[in-house]
């Protein structure tokens, strides 16, 4: 059985995560899949937007700790790679020019809530429990807390992190993690309202919109508007073609 299922509609990619007996864990054959099905969205002109989602009883709970025990001290390139490979995907949904929506229900713990906040918009299921239990299992939120730290602020992430106590899909969006919440059955479908939405613009305005956005995001204000500058003299010459 793959551990992904992709599908394609109205340009929308709808990217599975299929792993639903470990409630979507991450282990190293499912993060590795799921970048490489980005990076092949990345490049095919069929996608104008993306949809990523778990399938059974929950988003992604998070990491495999079933593979832990092969990355020891001992196993050195072993865990450098899984390091590599883990802060590869978190990037590359930055990265991507496409638009990259999560439809988040059940657990979305660890790993996997930094799977959801990498995403450009979060529609979350009400009951959902998102956050991070790492210390309760004696190790560390470490790549996810880049992103969590940026679009939370320092108190409120630590204390996320320290506590280790999942919140509810609607304490995300009070919050302000996730963009809208909803019943679990109708998660997908708010979801793909957005993707469709999206993926109905240029795709070079919308391309331009993501990567400026996201240029822009931790540059000091000077910085900021030049790269904002930039966008504008490119988008009006592409304009006239």
């Amino acid at each position: 059985m793959s551990v992904l299922l992709t599908e394609i509609e109205n340009h929308v990619l709808t990217i599975t995560l299929n792993r639903p007996e470990k409630h979507n864990a991450l282990n190293t054959a499912l993060t590795q899949a799921l970048l490489d099905a980005l990076r092949v969205a990345e490049h095919d002109p069929q996608v104008r937007a993306i949809i990523v989602h778990g399938q059974g009883k929950s988003f992604c709970a998070g990491a495999d700790i079933g593979e832990f025990s092969s990355l020891t001290p001992d196993a050195t390139n072993q865990v450098l790679d899984r390091a590599d490979l883990t802060t590869s995907l978190h990037l590359s949904f930055s990265k991507i020019a496409k638009p990259i929506i999560a439809a988040v229900h059940g657990n979305a713990l660890g790993g996997g809530a930094g799977l959801a906040l990498a995403c450009d918009l979060v529609v979350m299921a009400e009951d959902a429990r998102f956050g991070y239990p790492e210390l309760k299992h004696g190790i560390v939120a470490a790549v996810v807390l880049a992103n969590l730290v940026r679009q939370l602020g320092q108190k409120k992430a630590f204390e996320l992190v320290a506590m280790a106590e999942p919140v509810s899909g609607q304490r995300a969006f009070e919050l302000d993690l996730v963009n809208r919440v909803c019943p679990a059955e109708e998660v997908l479908g708010e979801a793909r309202r957005y993707a469709e939405k999206l993926a109905g613009w240029s795709p070079v305005a919308m391309a331009t919109t993501k990567r400026t956005f996201y240029r822009a995001a931790d540059l000091a204000l000077e910085e900021a508007l030049a790269v904002g500058r930039d966008a504008n003299v490119m988008m009006r010459g592409f304009s006239k073609k």
